[in-house]
């Protein structure tokens, strides 16, 4: 099986609602990485990815 999902976490550590600006994990999938099987860790990358990408988009609208 392919190796461990590295943590995005870039120590850029500030939540607005519930999301991490630094790079979109919900509160929720910050502190259940750990217990995260590799799976969920990936979906919770990809997800992350894609919120970040809308909120930045969002806020170069306003």
């Amino acid at each position: 099986m392919s190796k461990k999902v590295e943590n995005p976490c870039i120590s850029l550590c500030h939540l607005k609602h519930d999301v991490c600006t630094g790079r979109g994990r919900s509160k929720d999938k910050i502190k259940g990485w750990k217990g995260m099987k590799r799976k969920e860790q990936k979906i919770a990358v990809e997800r992350a990815a894609a919120r970040l990408k809308d909120i930045r988009k969002k806020a170069k609208m306003n």
